[in-house]
């Protein structure tokens, strides 16, 4: 892993990294003694040959000039925080065969960026695109492993690492959900989950954990009826996070999916494609990294976090279609389809959540349905609610952080659909249309006391086949920086 470090003075590296804005024309004013004239001579016809006859310029020029390699990144004047995040990692994946590399941080002409907010956002970059998990991995040889051990940000202001504090915690809670996401079912059990769990409470969370036993006490029956064609027993953990102390109750709760592998039960899945099924618990891993973020950061809110950690399997004592459960809010449910069961898993963490803490707003987060990636695909997850201001808040956090939603609606044609004729509700409607919203919709049905709710389907945005900027292939972790974003937004009300 790269080691970030903050400087005033720059030590010698392979890599110099040169920051201009796009409309700021290059001059030797701007390299500020960094590089030599010949060095800036040679970059200067690079720039005019790359903006040569070209509609689009190009935004990261590198010259080696074969005593040492200088880039030279040009910034919009309209660039956002994400911009410069996005290009932090397309850098990073510019320069990370060499071994060390320094970047030149400084104020950008009619920009609000200083060079703190130019090293914290292109720090949380790099260390979002040079993750990887290779635990398992014994025959990669050390020349396929990224070289760069050493990025140091120099500016003629003041850096300050604690400037970074925050940009730290938060790449490191996208880098722990990919972990959990990455880990093959065999080893991240509901169990061994569980226990990394309440591994958690060094950082100053309270973690209680509800096992079998207790879950069938309290009537977390939908749950239950998921987990047991399972010889590997559920749990439900619950975070508490209580950064204001001088306030009752909690601010919001948020809830997750924590199917540590989805074989789909007696509605078994088709084979293709199924070993992707380890990461259904990615709505879960999402949660538990956000509170551990919040923890990280110190922000003053109170937060719950619950997490319901199932396994679905086929056996002899699985849930059949057509079994009947009674919830844990009281209604009855038809269970006609058994891999429709994150929402049985949600749907009784939704009600004990809203019943025995009483949020002010409740946000959910599931690989929920495989209708969401036909309409929306890897570049958006979906948004259901059932408040219009909890809605705009997660839309500009979305919007904010790079993780965008899109709002579905939600109206009682769509609630009719899960009716049933046996029970109070069916986990399915008949047929495939409006399969992302009608499972929103059964959602909605176990919160009773009709809190200010939303439920975020990121099916199709929890792994990516091919790497982007800031995401590896594989998990992406994607929710975290959405979820903390919404949480700093909320600290500022």
């Amino acid at each position: 892993m790269t080691e970030i470090t903050f400087n005033r003075s720059a030590k010698e590296t392979e890599v110099k990294v040169l920051l201009a804005t796009k409309e700021e024309a290059l001059n030797y004013g701007v390299t500020g003694g960094i590089i030599d004239r010949s060095t800036f001579n040679r970059l200067k016809d690079l720039v005019a040959k790359a903006d040569e006859g070209r509609e689009k310029k190009e935004d990261i020029l590198i010259l080696n000039n074969g005593k040492d390699v200088v880039v030279l990144l040009r910034i919009s004047n309209t660039a956002t925080p994400v911009m410069l995040q996005t290009l932090g990692g397309r850098v990073y994946n510019q320069i990370k065969n060499y071994k060390s590399a320094t970047i030149f941080a400084r104020h950008l002409p009619k920009t609000d960026f200083e060079a703190k907010d130019i090293a914290s956002n292109m720090g949380l970059g790099v260390e979002l695109s040079s993750y990887s998990f290779d635990k398992y991995r014994t025959t990669k040889k050390a020349d396929e492993f990224p070289r760069l051990e050493t990025l140091n940000f120099v500016a003629k202001d003041k850096l300050d690492k604690k400037d970074y504090e925050k940009s730290a915690a938060l790449a490191n809670a996208v880098r722990y959900a990919r972990d959990l996401t990455n880990e093959p079912s065999n080893e991240l059990t509901p169990e061994v989950y569980a226990k990394d769990i309440k591994r958690l409470e060094h950082l100053g969370l309270k973690v209680i954990l509800k096992d079998k036993e207790q879950l069938k006490k309290e009537g977390f029956n939908m749950l239950l009826s998921v987990a047991q064609g399972s010889v590997n027993s559920p749990y439900v953990a619950i975070l508490e996070y209580n950064g204001n102390k001088s306030k009752k109750g909690y601010d919001i709760a948020l809830v997750g999916k924590g199917v540590t592998f989805d074989s789909g039960g007696i509605s078994i899945k088709p084979a293709a494609g199924m070993w992707d099924m380890k990461q259904d618990m990615a709505g879960s891993a999402v949660v538990v990294s956000s509170l551990k973020a919040a923890a990280q950061q110190k922000l003053k809110l109170n937060i719950v976090g619950i997490v319901g950690l199932v396994e679905n399997m086929p056996s002899g004592t699985a849930t059949r279609p057509g079994d009947i459960v009674t919830s844990l809010s009281g209604k009855t449910v038809e269970i006609l389809n058994t891999d429709a069961e994150g929402r049985l898993v949600l749907g009784d963490c939704l009600t004990y959540v809203e019943r025995e803490y009483k949020p002010e707003r409740i946000v959910d987060l599931a690989t929920l349905t495989g209708a969401i990636v036909v309409a929306l695909g890897s570049e958006m997850a979906g948004l259901f609610s059932n408040d219009d201001c909890l809605s705009e808040l997660l839309s500009i956090s979305g919007e904010q952080s790079g993780e965008e939603l899109w709002r579905f609606p939600m109206t009682d044609g769509y609630r009719k659909l899960i009716k049933s004729d046996m029970a109070d509700v069916k986990n399915i409607s008949d047929g495939r249309a409006a399969g992302s919203i009608t499972a929103a919709c059964f959602l909605e049905e176990f919160l009773p006391n009709k809190t200010p709710w939303a439920h975020l389907d990121i099916a199709g945005m929890d792994m990516f086949g091919k790497p982007k900027p800031l995401y590896p292939k594989g998990a992406s972790g994607f929710g975290v920086r959405l979820i903390n974003k919404l949480l700093q937004n909320l600290e500022k009300k």
